[in-house]
């Protein structure tokens, strides 16, 4: 048994020194990067084989090392190959496993849950080129760290273009920093290595050409230049940011929805829509479209029963009510107002809102729930809801007038809480899409097959410049967005400045400080070691 040991230990350690021999050829290019988790193989390995040889040998070597003879012989040149063994396991493996934890408050020194999605999503090389001088170079290494942590498909390169002149003229640099961000012949400059830039520049370069968005227009739609608190400018900017082209659409004019039409977004009309609009989206989502539909209450944009019955079709009822909420949650986000609901974790189980752990306000919603059993076997799903303390009230008349009482009256037709704010469908598509065109990017051999997808949420205003910085407000609806043009590697929480947190003291502070660090501290050591010296001279 104990020659068996000694082999295993043995042949533990020789699967370490492989480990590393496979690491340095790598690291001079000997052999290919993949050969790194033969390494990791042979280094868990050797790792075991040691620890079962050390196991079995704790009595010998207890006895060995209570002798006088305990530094000499083969006893103690098989202990410490051992050891190293060990170590040099522990070692490799650390450098290739290494994990590492952010305690902060805003967790300020960690990647968003976007930017980590999008780098473990990384199916080919991405290469990112750092023009800088010499002295700015330390600084941004650090911030690339980040993201090289979380995949081995992107590699970073520093140039200095004084060092290297015609190399940064033909990459057209004219200040610095400058970053080049390239993937499969694509290249995305910016000229700044935050967060925020670096995802943004990875999304555009990865996805190509723009994906079409089209806004809703002639109905009284929010409007997408507009920067009052009413305006979607900032909804509009957000989805530049993801690489979504916005354009407005008049479907009364075009008659039918453009063929290069991603999503479509009916946001907050306040009349309804004609039966040939209507038709041309039953047309587009038939060819696997995808659409958006915020219906406001009627209290605030009218009656648009054509609309209602396009989510219908859909099995989605857009209620005849308002969703009123006393739950006291609406204080989070500096409200009291019973008809500004909140919804707050955990969210019913979809994608839009998978992992969502931020609160959303609704100024002022409509219900929007799924239809029982579906409709012309379209089955939607919850995505939003209310507290169990909301409920959808159902007088509206009272509520407009300002005389109706907030509170639950279900024999007058108001429904208990949780109440489904917004809902989503999906379907197969049943006519065939449009060609791409000339311009446009080829689909991914990988992507993931056409289909119908429809949203509808009770409340555009949650989207408004005036909601939208409301903490999840921006990422639900750009999760939508994500979700109904089938980017779901973009659903995730987004990149977010970080907080001041700097500690401002007044000159008397700072002056108690001082006296604190520098003579109360190191005086009461100093008296410490001075009493116990005393005691026991």
């Amino acid at each position: 048994m104990q020659k068996i040991l000694g082999i295993v230990g043995w042949f533990g350690t020789a699967l370490v020194l492989g480990a590393v021999a496979i690491r340095l050829a790598v690291n001079v290019g000997k052999l290919n990067a993949d050969y790194n988790q033969y390494g990791t193989y042979l280094a868990w390995a050797g790792l075991v084989s040691v620890l079962l040889y050390m196991a079995g040998q704790w009595r010998e070597v207890l006895e060995f090392y209570k002798g006088r003879n305990a530094r000499y012989g083969t006893m103690s040149i098989v202990s410490i190959v051992a050891f190293l063994g060990v170590l040099g396991a522990v070692n490799y493996l650390g450098t290739r496993q290494n994990k590492r934890w952010d305690f902060t408050a805003n967790q300020v020194y960690s990647l968003s849950e976007q930017t980590v999605k999008l780098l473990k999503g990384l199916k080919e090389p991405v290469k990112i080129t750092v023009y800088a001088l010499n002295q700015q170079q330390d600084s941004l290494k650090q911030q690339l760290q980040e993201f090289t942590y979380h995949t081995t498909q992107l590699t970073t390169e520093m140039v200095d273009p004084n060092r290297q002149p015609t190399r940064a003229q033909a990459a057209g640099v004219t200040a610095v920093p400058t970053v080049l961000v390239e993937y499969k012949g694509r290249t995305e400059k910016i000229s700044s290595t935050t967060e925020q830039e670096l995802t943004n520049a990875l999304i555009k370069v990865i996805s190509g050409t723009p994906k079409k968005v089209y806004f809703t227009q002639g109905h009284g739609e929010k409007d997408l230049a507009a920067s009052d608190r009413g305006g979607f400018s900032t909804a509009a900017d957000a989805m530049k940011q993801d690489n979504y082209a916005v354009d407005s659409l008049v479907l009364i004019q075009k008659k039918s929805v453009p063929d290069d039409a991603t999503v479509v977004v009916i946001a907050g009309p306040t009349t309804d829509f004609f039966p040939p609009e209507i038709e041309a989206l039953n047309a587009y989502t038939a060819r696997g479209g995808k659409v958006m539909v915020m219906l406001d209450p009627v209290l605030k944009g009218g009656p648009q029963p054509l609309l209602a019955q396009f989510l219908a079709d859909w099995g989605i009822r857009a209620g005849n009510d308002v969703v009123l909420d006393t739950s006291g949650m609406g204080q989070l986000v500096g409200t009291t107002d019973a008809s500004v609901p909140v919804a707050v974790p955990p969210y019913p189980s979809h994608p839009i809102t998978a992992n969502f752990r931020d609160i959303t306000a609704y100024p002022m919603s409509r219900s929007m729930a799924p239809i029982e059993g579906g409709s012309n076997s379209h089955v939607a799903q919850p995505v939003v809801q209310s507290s169990s303390q909301g409920w959808a009230e159902s007088d509206l008349a009272s509520l407009a007038s300002g005389k109706a009482e907030v509170a639950l009256n279900p024999e007058k037709g108001d429904k208990p809480g949780p109440i489904v704010l917004a809902s989503a469908a999906t379907a197969p598509a049943t006519a065939t899409p449009p060609a791409p065109s000339g311009n446009s990017t080829p689909p991914a051999a990988d992507a993931p097959k056409p289909e119908t997808r429809v949203f509808g949420i009770g409340d555009s205003d949650f989207a408004s410049n005036a909601a939208i910085g409301v903490p999840g407000n921006r990422d639900l609806f750009m999760n939508a967005i994500n979700w109904l043009a089938q980017q779901e590697n973009l659903i995730a929480v987004r990149p977010r400045q970080p907080e001041d947190r700097r500690l401002t003291m007044t000159s008397e502070q700072q002056y108690s400080v001082m006296i604190l660090s520098l003579l109360v501290i190191p005086g009461l050591v100093f008296a410490t070691g001075f009493y116990t010296w005393w005691r026991r001279r």
